[in-house]
């Protein structure tokens, strides 16, 4: 019995090790968006010459997030009479767990991941798409013709613009030879695959814009038309996870730009004395200050103009864009 017991205790340990590093790494999410809220607040009061969040936490602000994720804790949480309670509950967790469950596969540096698997892009893209079932089931779940048609709303814009999301990333999986996200970020130890695809960098940047859900693409959560659109029901800690979701997401689709198309933790000009992490982190800021930056120069654009958009150019260009990768890696990479 004491030979089993030897026997199990590194599995033992190693799965605590494990849990810790996930709680740990959760905190560490949850960090970012508290403060990525209020860094895009900062980012907006400078380009919009106004102070942004000045007085919880000194003048900076700092606890300026911290104080509205409390008071969304502690407001009511009210569930309507003629909603169906099940899914309404449910929706808000699985728009998150999704949100959650993708960064199991991101590489952030060498040795800092969780899950290496050879389909990892494969893995982030499947399970992402999940989300959009949360979004549709809360606002059919909320007895609510605005909930209802933001959620419809939502699931046509997100189905939409993942196909050409999908498909821009194609040319990067023929030049890397593999799914594996660690494999690609090795690929890119000479050149960056934004400067070998260009054109799928451009249509991942705007497909990935719609997928969030942010400005010009934030035509589900329409406060001026839908009044808040598919969550417009849900209040107190259930709201928070919507937004909550939605921030993690904003985590996940800068750091994937990062892997795919920025070299990950793979030095600049050489520079290999600065650890691979501190690269890693530099570029994915300047991915999200850029997603911030469009939220507040663009304007929203319309339903019709949207959709469009997705299927009149970004399908037939991603298309494109793979006839010409193949060709190049034929003539030039072969």
């Amino acid at each position: 019995m004491m030979q089993g017991l030897l026997q199990e205790a590194p599995s033992v340990l190693n799965l605590l090790l494990f849990f810790s590093l996930t709680l740990a790494f959760l905190f560490m999410v949850l960090g970012f968006v508290t403060y990525g809220i209020l860094a895009e607040r900062k980012v907006m009061g400078f380009m919009q010459g106004r102070y942004g969040p000045s007085e919880v936490g000194g003048k900076w602000g700092l606890l300026q997030t911290v104080a509205d994720v409390l008071k969304l804790l502690l407001k009511e949480d009210t569930i309507p009479k003629a909603a169906d309670r099940t899914l309404f509950i449910l929706a808000p967790v699985l728009a998150f767990t999704p949100a959650f469950l993708v960064l199991a596969v991101m590489p952030f540096t060498e040795a800092f991941h969780f899950a290496d698997i050879g389909i990892g892009l494969l893995y982030y893209m499947a399970i992402s798409g999940l989300t959009t079932l949360a979004v549709v089931a809360g606002g059919w779940a909320s007895n609510n013709k605005y909930a209802l048609l933001g959620g419809m709303r939502a699931a046509a814009q997100m189905i939409s613009y993942e196909i050409p999301l999908v498909m821009s990333v194609i040319g990067v999986v023929l030049f890397a030879g593999s799914l594996n996200l660690i494999e690609i970020v090795e690929a890119q130890s000479t050149v960056w695959f934004i400067f070998l695809q260009p054109i799928g960098f451009l249509i991942f940047l705007i497909a990935s814009v719609a997928e969030l859900n942010r400005t010009p693409f934030d035509l589900p959560e329409a406060e001026s038309e839908l009044v808040a659109g598919y969550h417009v029901e849900y209040s107190g800690f259930r709201w928070a996870f919507f937004m909550l979701a939605e921030y993690v997401y904003f985590f996940a689709m800068a750091s994937l730009t990062t892997v795919l198309f920025l070299g990950g933790w793979h030095p600049v000009f050489g520079l290999d004395f600065i650890p691979g992490a501190i690269w890693f982190a530099l570029k994915f800021s300047a991915i999200v200050f850029l997603l911030i930056w469009f939220r507040v120069t663009l304007p929203r654009i319309r339903g019709d103009q949207l959709m469009e958009f997705g299927w009149k150019v970004l399908l037939p260009v991603a298309l494109l864009n793979i006839f010409i990768t193949a060709i190049v890696k034929q003539l030039f990479f072969m």
